[in-house]
């Protein structure tokens, strides 16, 4: 009996390489945001935010951490597991969930604290004075580069 090495080699070589493209094609996506507030043991953690189409539409990654987070965010992390991947693939990226894990900002942090307002507009003033007082924190925002705050009573 005779076997035939160059058939053999083929199919080693085409059930070596599934394997390794499957693995290959599954990278998993990680981005990761980083305020300068320190952070805190406090996570809010969502493993399946729903997203469609490759991830452009995120309508379940809405995550309301103003609610849990009293002295705002520290870190925002997002990535795509294996399961999540695994997901998509099934999809065929119709369907694309991401993990996301929020981390809050401890308390006492002094980047916590908000400063005061660079421009104030009274509340009984008329349309005409309130334009001016905005036209006023553009033009100081687009020559310091920096943004600015307004607050409006």
């Amino acid at each position: 009996m005779q076997i035939d090495t160059t058939r053999s080699m083929k199919r080693f070589v085409s059930l070596l390489l599934i394997p390794v493209f499957a693995l290959a094609l599954s990278g998993c996506f990680h981005a990761e945001v980083t305020t300068d507030k320190q952070p805190s043991g406090q996570t809010i953690e969502k493993p399946w935010a729903t997203g469609f189409l490759f991830g452009l539409a995120m309508p379940g990654a809405k995550i309301d951490a103003a609610q849990q987070c009293s002295n705002g965010v520290a870190k925002v992390e997002t990535k795509q597991s294996f399961l999540n991947g695994l997901a998509a693939g099934f999809t065929f990226n119709l369907y694309t969930p991401m993990s996301v894990t929020i981390t809050c900002a401890a308390g006492g942090s002094m980047s916590s604290v908000i400063p005061p307002p660079d421009f104030e507009v009274p509340s009984d003033v008329d349309e005409i004075e309130t334009a001016e007082v905005l036209h006023s924190a553009a033009l100081e925002s687009a020559r310091t580069n920096k943004p600015i705050r307004v607050k409006m009573d």
